[in-house]
Protein backbone atom coordinates (compact mmCIF):
# COMPACT_ATOMS: atom_id res chain seq x y z
CA UNK A 1 0.00 0.00 0.00
CA UNK A 2 2.78 2.47 -0.58
CA UNK A 3 1.30 3.26 -3.63
CA UNK A 4 -1.15 5.01 -1.93
CA UNK A 5 1.98 7.25 0.11
CA UNK A 6 2.92 8.51 -3.79
CA UNK A 7 -0.74 9.34 -4.67
CA UNK A 8 -1.09 11.42 -1.49
CA UNK A 9 2.46 13.26 -2.47
CA UNK A 10 1.14 13.40 -6.18
CA UNK A 11 -1.33 15.11 -5.19
CA UNK A 12 -0.29 17.37 -3.19
CA UNK A 13 1.88 18.58 -5.38
CA UNK A 14 -0.72 18.55 -7.90
CA UNK A 15 -2.60 20.84 -5.91
CA UNK A 16 0.49 23.09 -5.62
CA UNK A 17 0.66 23.72 -9.24
CA UNK A 18 -2.89 24.61 -9.91
CA UNK A 19 -2.74 26.95 -7.00
CA UNK A 20 -0.84 29.09 -9.80
CA UNK A 21 -3.55 29.63 -11.50
CA UNK A 22 -6.29 29.12 -9.67
CA UNK A 23 -7.09 30.95 -6.04
CA UNK A 24 -8.66 28.89 -3.57
CA UNK A 25 -11.84 26.88 -4.44
CA UNK A 26 -10.25 23.63 -2.83
CA UNK A 27 -12.74 21.84 -2.14
CA UNK A 28 -14.56 22.31 -5.63
CA UNK A 29 -11.07 20.99 -7.19
CA UNK A 30 -10.87 18.36 -4.96
CA UNK A 31 -14.37 17.26 -5.51
CA UNK A 32 -13.12 17.17 -9.17
CA UNK A 33 -10.82 15.22 -9.00
CA UNK A 34 -12.67 12.87 -6.65
CA UNK A 35 -15.08 12.43 -9.96
CA UNK A 36 -12.13 11.58 -12.16
CA UNK A 37 -11.15 8.77 -9.94
CA UNK A 38 -14.29 7.45 -9.56
CA UNK A 39 -14.77 7.50 -13.27
CA UNK A 40 -17.75 9.45 -13.29
CA UNK A 41 -18.99 13.32 -14.63
CA UNK A 42 -19.25 16.19 -12.65
CA UNK A 43 -21.74 19.17 -12.87
CA UNK A 44 -20.35 22.76 -11.61
CA UNK A 45 -23.01 25.15 -10.52
CA UNK A 46 -21.67 29.01 -9.50
CA UNK A 47 -22.63 32.18 -10.03
CA UNK A 48 -20.62 33.67 -13.35
CA UNK A 49 -17.37 34.23 -13.15
CA UNK A 50 -16.16 32.30 -10.08
CA UNK A 51 -13.46 30.52 -12.36
CA UNK A 52 -15.52 27.03 -13.33
CA UNK A 53 -13.82 26.73 -16.95
CA UNK A 54 -10.50 27.92 -15.70
CA UNK A 55 -10.92 25.41 -12.93
CA UNK A 56 -11.77 22.50 -15.25
CA UNK A 57 -8.95 24.06 -17.70
CA UNK A 58 -5.92 23.73 -15.42
CA UNK A 59 -7.22 20.41 -14.18
CA UNK A 60 -6.59 18.87 -17.83
CA UNK A 61 -3.78 20.69 -18.88
CA UNK A 62 -1.73 18.99 -15.58
CA UNK A 63 -3.49 15.81 -16.67
CA UNK A 64 -1.94 15.80 -20.16
CA UNK A 65 -5.30 14.73 -21.23
CA UNK A 66 -6.99 16.32 -24.69
CA UNK A 67 -9.07 18.61 -23.72
CA UNK A 68 -12.54 20.40 -25.47
CA UNK A 69 -14.55 22.85 -24.56
CA UNK A 70 -18.59 22.97 -26.18
CA UNK A 71 -20.42 26.07 -25.53
CA UNK A 72 -23.80 25.10 -25.42
CA UNK A 73 -26.29 27.62 -27.16
CA UNK A 74 -29.96 27.24 -28.22
CA UNK A 75 -28.99 26.56 -31.80
CA UNK A 76 -26.26 24.18 -30.96
CA UNK A 77 -26.97 20.98 -33.09
CA UNK A 78 -26.27 16.86 -31.89
CA UNK A 79 -23.92 16.92 -34.72
CA UNK A 80 -21.94 19.87 -33.64
CA UNK A 81 -20.80 17.90 -30.75
CA UNK A 82 -20.89 14.58 -31.92
CA UNK A 83 -19.32 14.91 -35.52
CA UNK A 84 -20.51 14.39 -38.83
CA UNK A 85 -19.79 13.09 -42.37
CA UNK A 86 -18.63 15.30 -44.58
CA UNK A 87 -18.01 14.46 -49.02
CA UNK A 88 -14.70 13.99 -49.18
CA UNK A 89 -13.19 14.20 -53.06
CA UNK A 90 -9.68 11.53 -53.60
CA UNK A 91 -8.50 10.54 -56.76
CA UNK A 92 -11.59 11.94 -58.71
CA UNK A 93 -13.86 10.03 -56.42
CA UNK A 94 -16.06 11.17 -53.71
CA UNK A 95 -16.40 9.47 -50.23
CA UNK A 96 -18.29 10.13 -46.74
CA UNK A 97 -15.54 10.71 -44.35
CA UNK A 98 -16.38 11.03 -40.39
CA UNK A 99 -15.21 14.30 -39.33
CA UNK A 100 -14.94 13.82 -35.40
CA UNK A 101 -17.17 16.39 -32.98
CA UNK A 102 -15.37 18.17 -29.99
CA UNK A 103 -16.70 15.19 -27.70
CA UNK A 104 -13.67 13.02 -28.89
CA UNK A 105 -11.31 14.59 -25.79
CA UNK A 106 -10.48 12.92 -23.05
CA UNK A 107 -11.89 15.53 -20.54
CA UNK A 108 -14.91 17.32 -22.10
CA UNK A 109 -16.18 21.08 -20.57
CA UNK A 110 -19.43 21.32 -21.81
CA UNK A 111 -20.17 24.99 -20.52
CA UNK A 112 -23.67 26.21 -19.57
CA UNK A 113 -24.87 22.94 -20.15
CA UNK A 114 -28.69 24.21 -19.43
CA UNK A 115 -28.61 26.56 -22.48
CA UNK A 116 -28.28 23.79 -24.88
CA UNK A 117 -31.87 21.73 -25.72
CA UNK A 118 -32.87 18.48 -24.74
CA UNK A 119 -31.90 17.04 -27.89
CA UNK A 120 -28.12 18.18 -27.56
CA UNK A 121 -28.46 17.76 -24.22
CA UNK A 122 -29.62 13.62 -24.65
CA UNK A 123 -26.34 13.57 -27.51
CA UNK A 124 -23.86 14.27 -24.54
CA UNK A 125 -25.72 11.95 -22.63
CA UNK A 126 -24.99 8.84 -24.55
CA UNK A 127 -21.11 9.76 -24.88
CA UNK A 128 -21.65 10.37 -20.67
CA UNK A 129 -23.17 7.03 -20.18
CA UNK A 130 -21.78 4.54 -22.39
CA UNK A 131 -18.24 6.27 -23.33
CA UNK A 132 -19.54 5.80 -26.68
CA UNK A 133 -21.07 8.17 -29.69
CA UNK A 134 -23.65 6.90 -32.65
CA UNK A 135 -23.70 8.59 -35.58
CA UNK A 136 -25.81 7.21 -38.43
CA UNK A 137 -25.82 2.97 -38.25
CA UNK A 138 -22.10 3.87 -37.07
CA UNK A 139 -20.85 3.65 -33.05
CA UNK A 140 -17.62 5.46 -32.20
CA UNK A 141 -15.55 4.37 -28.90
CA UNK A 142 -14.19 7.18 -26.67
CA UNK A 143 -10.41 7.55 -25.75
CA UNK A 144 -10.13 6.51 -22.30
CA UNK A 145 -10.33 8.32 -19.79
CA UNK A 146 -13.37 9.75 -20.33
CA UNK A 147 -15.42 12.52 -18.44
CA UNK A 148 -17.63 15.33 -19.26
CA UNK A 149 -17.54 18.31 -16.73
CA UNK A 150 -20.20 20.52 -17.24
CA UNK A 151 -20.94 23.94 -15.97
CA UNK A 152 -24.70 25.92 -15.39
CA UNK A 153 -25.40 29.25 -13.74
CA UNK A 154 -28.29 28.85 -10.91
CA UNK A 155 -29.56 32.60 -12.22
CA UNK A 156 -31.10 34.32 -15.24
CA UNK A 157 -32.95 30.92 -16.08
CA UNK A 158 -34.30 32.88 -18.95
CA UNK A 159 -32.97 30.92 -22.41
CA UNK A 160 -32.54 28.12 -20.63
CA UNK A 161 -33.45 24.06 -20.39
CA UNK A 162 -33.28 23.04 -17.12
CA UNK A 163 -31.61 19.47 -17.15
CA UNK A 164 -34.56 17.01 -16.52
CA UNK A 165 -33.53 14.86 -13.26
CA UNK A 166 -33.04 11.46 -14.79
CA UNK A 167 -29.80 13.23 -16.83
CA UNK A 168 -28.55 14.96 -13.60
CA UNK A 169 -28.95 11.59 -12.17
CA UNK A 170 -25.94 10.87 -14.72
CA UNK A 171 -23.59 13.35 -12.84
CA UNK A 172 -21.73 11.47 -10.13
CA UNK A 173 -21.22 14.80 -8.44
CA UNK A 174 -22.49 18.40 -7.78
CA UNK A 175 -20.37 20.31 -6.72
CA UNK A 176 -20.91 24.18 -6.02
CA UNK A 177 -18.62 26.98 -6.20
CA UNK A 178 -18.73 29.95 -3.42
CA UNK A 179 -17.51 32.60 -3.60
CA UNK A 180 -13.88 33.77 -2.85
CA UNK A 181 -12.80 34.90 0.84
CA UNK A 182 -12.32 38.22 1.53
CA UNK A 183 -8.19 37.95 1.24
CA UNK A 184 -8.71 35.21 -1.86
CA UNK A 185 -10.16 37.94 -3.92
CA UNK A 186 -7.35 40.59 -3.05
CA UNK A 187 -5.24 37.84 -4.27
CA UNK A 188 -7.06 37.19 -7.49
CA UNK A 189 -7.00 41.15 -8.09
CA UNK A 190 -3.26 41.23 -7.97
CA UNK A 191 -3.06 38.49 -9.98
CA UNK A 192 -5.10 39.11 -12.65
CA UNK A 193 -5.41 42.97 -12.58
CA UNK A 194 -2.14 43.80 -12.98
CA UNK A 195 0.82 42.47 -15.48
CA UNK A 196 -0.41 39.20 -16.69
CA UNK A 197 1.83 36.61 -16.37
CA UNK A 198 1.93 33.45 -18.87
CA UNK A 199 1.98 30.20 -16.65
CA UNK A 200 3.50 27.48 -18.09
CA UNK A 201 2.10 24.31 -16.14
CA UNK A 202 3.60 20.92 -16.08
CA UNK A 203 1.70 17.78 -17.18
CA UNK A 204 2.11 15.73 -13.93
CA UNK A 205 -0.32 12.86 -14.22
CA UNK A 206 -0.29 10.67 -17.22
CA UNK A 207 -3.46 8.89 -19.18
CA UNK A 208 -2.17 5.30 -17.51
CA UNK A 209 -1.89 6.61 -14.49
CA UNK A 210 -5.37 8.12 -14.12
CA UNK A 211 -6.49 4.57 -15.19
CA UNK A 212 -4.47 2.83 -12.68
CA UNK A 213 -5.79 4.92 -10.02
CA UNK A 214 -9.89 4.40 -10.92
CA UNK A 215 -8.80 0.56 -10.34
CA UNK A 216 -7.13 1.59 -7.33
CA UNK A 217 -10.04 3.51 -5.67
CA UNK A 218 -12.40 0.43 -6.32
CA UNK A 219 -9.66 -1.85 -4.15
CA UNK A 220 -10.45 0.52 -1.30
CA UNK A 221 -11.73 -1.50 1.87
CA UNK A 222 -14.58 0.05 3.39
CA UNK A 223 -16.24 -1.65 6.27
CA UNK A 224 -19.76 -3.32 6.72
CA UNK A 225 -21.08 -1.07 9.07
CA UNK A 226 -20.13 1.91 7.00
CA UNK A 227 -21.17 0.43 3.52
CA UNK A 228 -24.60 0.06 5.73
CA UNK A 229 -24.58 3.57 7.14
CA UNK A 230 -24.31 4.93 3.18
CA UNK A 231 -26.80 3.14 1.97
CA UNK A 232 -28.94 4.02 5.18
CA UNK A 233 -28.88 7.55 4.55
CA UNK A 234 -29.68 7.28 0.61
CA UNK A 235 -33.08 5.05 1.46
CA UNK A 236 -33.73 7.25 3.82
CA UNK A 237 -34.14 10.39 0.99
CA UNK A 238 -37.16 7.72 -0.17
CA UNK A 239 -38.58 7.75 3.32
CA UNK A 240 -39.37 11.54 4.53
CA UNK A 241 -42.02 12.24 2.34
CA UNK A 242 -43.06 14.64 4.56
CA UNK A 243 -40.14 17.73 2.90
CA UNK A 244 -38.82 15.07 0.14
CA UNK A 245 -41.07 14.71 -3.20
CA UNK A 246 -38.06 11.74 -4.88
CA UNK A 247 -35.51 10.19 -3.26
CA UNK A 248 -32.37 9.12 -4.40
CA UNK A 249 -32.26 5.89 -6.81
CA UNK A 250 -29.20 2.85 -6.16
CA UNK A 251 -26.81 4.73 -8.08
CA UNK A 252 -26.66 7.19 -5.68
CA UNK A 253 -25.41 4.67 -2.98
CA UNK A 254 -23.00 3.35 -5.65
CA UNK A 255 -21.78 6.89 -5.94
CA UNK A 256 -21.83 7.83 -2.74
CA UNK A 257 -19.37 4.27 -1.53
CA UNK A 258 -17.30 4.81 -4.85
CA UNK A 259 -16.64 8.52 -3.88
CA UNK A 260 -16.19 8.02 -0.64
CA UNK A 261 -13.32 5.60 -1.44
CA UNK A 262 -11.76 8.07 -4.11
CA UNK A 263 -11.42 11.04 -0.95
CA UNK A 264 -9.86 8.35 1.38
CA UNK A 265 -7.35 7.74 -1.30
CA UNK A 266 -6.76 11.47 -1.85
CA UNK A 267 -6.46 11.80 1.86
CA UNK A 268 -3.57 9.21 1.86
CA UNK A 269 -6.12 6.72 3.64
CA UNK A 270 -5.99 3.03 3.42
CA UNK A 271 -9.72 2.68 4.57
CA UNK A 272 -13.15 4.49 3.91
CA UNK A 273 -14.08 6.57 7.69
CA UNK A 274 -17.86 7.78 7.90
CA UNK A 275 -16.49 11.39 7.96
CA UNK A 276 -16.06 10.57 4.34
CA UNK A 277 -19.57 9.20 3.81
CA UNK A 278 -20.58 12.77 5.36
CA UNK A 279 -18.55 14.81 3.38
CA UNK A 280 -19.47 13.62 0.16
CA UNK A 281 -23.27 13.18 1.06
CA UNK A 282 -23.64 16.96 -0.39
CA UNK A 283 -22.31 16.52 -3.31
CA UNK A 284 -23.72 13.06 -4.32
CA UNK A 285 -27.23 13.37 -3.12
CA UNK A 286 -28.14 17.16 -3.67
CA UNK A 287 -29.04 17.15 -7.26
CA UNK A 288 -30.98 13.58 -7.08
CA UNK A 289 -33.91 14.61 -4.36
CA UNK A 290 -36.72 16.59 -5.50
CA UNK A 291 -37.88 18.80 -2.75
CA UNK A 292 -41.56 18.79 -2.08
CA UNK A 293 -43.89 22.36 -1.64
CA UNK A 294 -43.61 22.05 2.10
CA UNK A 295 -39.48 22.37 2.47
CA UNK A 296 -40.03 24.79 0.05
CA UNK A 297 -42.35 26.82 2.18
CA UNK A 298 -39.98 26.47 4.97
CA UNK A 299 -37.06 27.71 2.25
CA UNK A 300 -35.32 24.94 2.78
CA UNK A 301 -33.16 23.49 -0.02
CA UNK A 302 -31.60 20.36 -0.82
CA UNK A 303 -28.33 21.40 1.36
CA UNK A 304 -30.37 21.62 4.12
CA UNK A 305 -32.44 18.42 3.55
CA UNK A 306 -29.71 16.38 3.54
CA UNK A 307 -27.65 18.19 6.45
CA UNK A 308 -30.90 17.49 8.31
CA UNK A 309 -30.96 13.75 7.28
CA UNK A 310 -27.10 13.66 8.16
CA UNK A 311 -28.17 14.80 11.43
Amino acid sequence: MGAIENVKRTFDYMFEEIGKVIVGQDEALRQIMIAIFCNGNALLESYPGLAKTLSIKTMSQIMDLKFSRIQNTPDLMPSDITGTYIIEETAGKRVFKFQEGPVFANVVLADEINRATPKTQAALLEAMEEKQVTVGNKTFELDKPFFVLATQNPIEQEGTYPLPEAQQDRFLLKIKLDYPKFEEEIEIVNRYAEVLKNIKLKPIITKQSILQLQQLTRQIPIANDIKRYAVQLVTSTRVKKNIIEYGASPRASIGLILSAKARALLEGRKYVSKADINEMALPVLRHRIVLNFEAERHNMNEDDVIKQLLK
